[in-house]
């Protein structure tokens, strides 16, 4: 190839690049300095040999036919917890995406008399959403625990109150985000909106919506752990009492299986995706 026709070496939107992350290094370094955040404190010798001390607590992990029959019984009502929790989330969320959601409105074909009562519902869904999201689902348990008492109900509502506020707005979002024009010509021919969801969207986004919902049900799995801390029952509680007692052999034995829990929902999510395939 002749020299004048070799593509340049230099990348044209390097400077451009270079520029951002410049600006974003700009933005990150206050922030960083405001909260606080060292690297530097990790490697220090007396930090590193608290580190060192505290892990090795968990080794060997408790394997004692006693404490795992306790490890079941906590992880079956963490599953528990967490399936029941996301399966009220999704009641929670379906209505209310495909409430928000534009495509499936009829005035998107054009004016109607019920046009300002449609964008109505979808500016009250979109404000139930953002309630719903806004509150952080320990918080909920928080306040549940005190109506419901120490257990795993406070913690099934918590997780379908949050969750149920972000599946509503990523279900929108995904619907939104895939080809719309056969749910239009379903809408144009006199179908109805479940209609257009189920034969005009759902075939398209069926496979990001259920992938998105896995792994929902794995963040809801890792919160029931942490909302367990409060009193909500599962291996967060069982957790909370074998760091209380400095029993680091327990730990490490719940940590075990929590990561296997979390192996096990991602194996469902992709036998999921071959699924909807």
């Amino acid at each position: 190839m002749p020299p004048a026709l070799q593509p340049p070496l230099r990348d044209p939107d390097a400077l451009r690049r270079t520029g951002w992350a410049l600006g974003a290094l700009l933005v990150l370094w206050p922030l960083l300095l405001i909260a606080e955040f060292n690297p530097a404190d990790l490697f220090d010798a007396r930090n590193l040999a608290v580190m060192g001390g505290f892990l090795g607590q968990f080794l060997p992990p408790n394997l004692s036919g006693d404490f795992l029959a306790l490890v079941l019984k906590a992880t079956i009502e963490t599953l528990a917890m967490a399936t029941a929790g996301i399966a009220l989330a999704m009641l929670l969320a379906v209505p209310l995406g495909l409430a928000l959601t534009h495509s499936l409105s009829v005035s998107r074909i054009g004016p109607g008399p019920d046009q300002g009562l449609g964008e109505f519902l979808r500016v009250l869904a979109r404000f139930a959403l953002l309630i719903l999201r806004g509150v952080p689902e320990l918080v909920w348990a928080l306040l549940l625990v005190r109506a419901f008492g120490l257990g795993p109900a406070a913690g099934v509502l918590a997780i379908a109150l949050t969750y149920g506020g972000m599946l509503g707005k990523v279900y929108s979002e995904i619907l939104e985000s895939g080809d719309t024009r056969p749910a239009r010509v379903l809408l144009e021919s006199g179908g109805g909106r479940l209609m257009a969801f189920f034969y005009g969207l759902l075939p398209g986004a069926g496979q990001e919506l259920a992938s998105y919902t896995i792994y929902r049900w794995e963040c809801a799995v890792r919160a029931s752990v942490i909302m367990g801390f409060v009193g909500a029952g599962g291996l967060g509680q069982l957790m909370d009492q074998s760091m209380k007692m400095l029993n680091g052999g327990e730990v490490s034995t719940i940590l075990i299986v929590f990561l296997l829990l979390v192996l096990l929902a991602d194996a469902i999510s992709v036998f999921l995706r071959r699924l909807l395939a």
